[in-house]
């Protein structure tokens, strides 16, 4: 028997193994996986929009290089927040790399690695019940996952299946959608719920500006508010199990980020408030050294002192932190309001997509559109492109290259109905 190998096949591969790595809680390994799949994928060509992207992200990354000059670090925080404020320019740049396939392939090889992940994350639940006989929201968490961006865009993917013309039976579809979902949901992560609102609202066409999707935008907030309500009404706790202990979490999120002030002596007003805790530390610490930190940040090795020590998700106490939950704020203390200025541009950048008039390509543009959204979400909360477990620059930069291919394939199928 003959086995065939395609030539795509390895680089579906690197794909797998780029968006399931990140997944873990090894940043090293990681950062590995990511610089050699870089170093073994270049393209000989690449767009203007991926330089343009990559080139924002760069200059974030000098700004804190310059930064360091004036302030004390070591070899190892320097390097230690090299990788970090790289880490978008090596997913987008990989992203782009993959994406060696047909676009018929491309999206395939994009829903058979969301299937993949799902499949593990419902297997780790699995185990997770079956040993602490449990199904505390906190412990299901912990071992299965806190959020799964990327299955989130394959459900939005499968929905819109026909606009994006993916190529896949009916039962296969729905079987795929049951799966994933699934998955989704059991992460029980209010920023994929927001994730996915958007997303849904943005390829249908409503994220750009009309009357019409003004209107869709209006009635949605007025969903999200009669929904809140709702919860606010129900006073879920926050010692409740299940779902009760998701809706806390809901409850609790329009302070959560955004509270001014907190009893660093209550440790429930300090544990429910802990990103607005990291936020005005953040702000204090910079501020008080002076204009040109608060222009060009602290540099590569600047660290936050958080006053105490707490245990982190590494399960670790620390009282120096390299980087916050809150995107802005980690650029903030690294680049300045350069930095975040910078970061500002790449995400009205990547919204102001050029209208088309080819289908497919068309709702890429859309699905762009509203990552630009989300993260602006994203990067509030969870440190947007720069988190550790963040794979949204791979699929970002994947997207952009299928959205050539999608233009080169229609040109191509063009040029031949004319010759005929």
């Amino acid at each position: 028997m003959n086995i065939k190998i395609y030539k795509s096949f390895p680089y579906q591969v690197l794909f797998l193994l780029c968006i399931i790595v990140s997944l873990f809680a090894n940043y090293e390994l990681t950062f590995a996986v990511w610089s050699l799949t870089l170093l073994v994928t270049v393209k000989r060509k690449y767009s203007f929009t991926i330089i343009q992207y990559n080139a924002i992200f760069l200059l974030i990354l000098l700004i804190a290089i310059v930064s360091t000059f004036f302030n004390n670090t070591t070899p190892f925080l320097f390097i230690r927040d090299f990788t970090y404020l790289v880490k978008p320019i090596l997913g987008l740049f990989i992203g782009y790399q993959l994406c060696r396939f047909s676009s018929k392939l491309g999206l395939k090889v994009m829903v058979y690695t969301g299937l993949a992940i799902a499949i593990m994350h419902l297997v780790m639940i699995l185990f997770a019940v079956i040993e602490f006989r449990t199904l505390s929201v906190n412990l299901l968490r912990e071992h299965g996952g806190y959020f799964s961006d990327y299955e989130i865009y394959i459900l939005i993917i499968l929905i819109f299946y026909k606009n994006l013309k993916l190529e896949i039976s009916k039962n296969q579809r729905l079987l795929l959608i049951v799966i994933i979902g699934l998955s989704s949901f059991l992460y029980l992560a209010r920023t994929n719920l927001i994730q996915f609102i958007i997303l849904y609202v943005g390829l249908k066409g409503y994220l750009t500006f009309n009357k019409r999707s003004l209107k869709v935008i209006l009635l949605v907030l007025v969903a999200v508010i009669v929904g809140y309500t709702a919860i606010v009404y129900i006073n879920p706790k926050r010692e409740g199990k299940g779902i009760q202990a998701f809706l806390y979490k809901i409850k609790i999120a329009p302070q959560e980020a955004f509270k001014t002030k907190i009893d660093k002596d209550d440790w429930k007003d300090f544990n429910d408030n802990y990103r607005s805790f990291e936020n005005i530390i953040t702000v204090k610490q910079v501020s008080a050294n002076g204009n040109r930190a608060i222009i060009f940040g602290e540099g590569l090795g600047s660290t936050l002192n958080l006053g105490r020590k707490i245990w982190t998700n590494d399960h670790e106490y620390v009282q120096y932190i390299p980087i916050v939950h809150n995107g802005y704020m980690t650029v903030f203390l690294k680049s300045g309001l350069l930095g975040v200025s910078l970061l500002l541009i790449f995400l009205i950048f990547l919204f102001r997509q050029k209208k088309s008039d080819v289908e497919n390509v068309q709702t890429i543009n859309y699905l762009l559109i509203g990552s630009s959204v989300f993260l602006i979400v994203s990067n509030w909360v969870f440190l947007g492109l720069y988190l550790k477990l963040d794979n949204k620059s791979i699929i970002i930069g994947f997207l952009i290259a299928l959205r050539e291919l999608m233009i080169r394939e229609h040109n191509s199928q063009k040029r031949i109905k004319d010759e005929y």
